[in-house]
């Protein structure tokens, strides 16, 4: 076990390295908001999130996932693997995608609308100046629920390990790039993938802006389900909520959604 927590670790780091040495460079030159800092003041608590929250949620969706795919392999047909796999990784790629945002959209959607879980989510929301560390910031709770249920059907259909590793990949570096501080959007494509511009929206904190664009990766599911909103070329004024849990406290953030919950008094 200390062995795999010291790879795992070792693991996060190069990743970080990776991906600061991407986006620090993209920040500095394409930013949504030159004056803000690298170092601003709850990087810490992001770097946390980073390297143990992850890992946390790493081991747990994995063994949530053998848990329910030991269940689905008897009842899904033999040959549906087989049939899945044998088409191009390229279209294997598409079709997981479709799938993967397709139950983020819906989960996302569940985190807004239900009080109970909106205190998990709040986590997220509580970041007041966006970067790619940022996108980070998840509560176990939601992110667990979130890639548990969204990747089922992908390893439950037998997508190929390539496309799958395709998949993830583009997942983890796509969710970066759209909390970036970086002032930008995909043009043509705006009608088809998320981008910055887009997703710094469903960070606002502007009430006509609240419980719009859920897709993670896909734009046109948050069209499908009435949710778009894109109110022009400017960026947000202000980001956050006002009832997330303390920014510099990563520990409360983790408590807070428990406790803060009463369940409701049965009437007699």
């Amino acid at each position: 076990m200390h062995l795999l927590s010291s790879m795992a670790a070792f693991f996060n780091l190069n990743n970080l390295l990776i991906l600061a040495l991407i986006f620090l460079p993209l920040e500095r030159l394409f930013a949504v908001r030159p004056a803000q800092r690298i170092l601003r003041p709850t990087l810490g608590v992001d770097l946390f999130y980073f390297f143990v929250i992850s890992l946390i949620t790493r081991f747990g969706v994995i063994l949530l996932l053998g848990l329910a795919l030991a269940g689905t392999a008897m009842s899904m047909p033999d040959g549906v693997g087989r049939m899945v796999r044998s088409q191009p990784v390229w279209l294997q790629f598409a079709e997981a995608l479709l799938l993967l945002d397709t139950g983020i959209y819906l989960v996302h959607r569940c985190f807004h609308a239900v009080p109970f879980l909106w205190r998990f989510h709040a986590v997220h929301h509580s970041s007041q100046e966006l970067d790619w560390l940022s996108s980070y910031r998840n509560h176990p709770v939601d992110l667990i629920t979130t890639r548990f249920f969204s990747a089922l059907p992908i390893y439950a259909l037998g997508f190929g390990p390539e496309a799958v590793a395709a998949l993830f990949l583009f997942q983890q570096a796509h969710a970066c790039l759209v909390h970036a501080n970086i002032r930008t959007d995909f043009g043509p494509l705006n009608r088809i993938l998320v981008s910055p511009h887009f997703h710094h929206w469903h960070h606002a904190d502007e009430r006509h802006a609240y419980d719009r664009n859920f897709a993670g990766h896909l734009a046109f599911l948050d069209w499908i389900g009435g949710t778009l909103y894109r109110p022009g070329a400017h960026y947000p004024d202000t980001y956050g909520v006002a009832e997330a849990p303390p920014l510099d406290r990563p520990l409360r953030q983790l408590i807070d959604p428990f406790r803060r919950y009463r369940p409701p008094i049965p009437a007699e």
